[in-house]
């Protein structure tokens, strides 16, 4: 198991400076492995979430594509679907 399992990047501050070089190692070796054809798709059969506060095409479309390509399924939830910042949304009553 590596060390990432399970870990979400939230905030480049829950890193240390080792991590964010290993991700950066990672990024650059699964870059290598698609341009030279002998890509493996580490993320068959998982679920990924992008979840953004700001609309960003380019973002969104980098993301989902790389997702995609090693295997996940996508789920995206845009500035009004998330309702980010909204405490406790299933106690709120509806209003008609």
């Amino acid at each position: 198991m590596n060390q990432f399992y399970k870990r979400h990047f939230l905030r480049l501050l829950d890193f240390t400076p080792a991590e964010i070089i290993a991700l950066l190692d990672l990024a650059t070796e699964l870059k290598k492995d698609k341009k030279s054809g002998c890509e493996q798709q580490k993320l068959v059969g998982k679920n990924i979430a992008l979840i953004f506060e700001k609309d960003s095409t380019r973002t969104r479309c980098s993301f989902e594509v790389a997702a995609y390509d090693q295997g996940a399924r996508v789920t995206y939830l845009g500035p009004g679907e998330a309702r980010l910042g909204i405490k406790n949304q299933s106690r709120i009553p509806p209003v008609y």
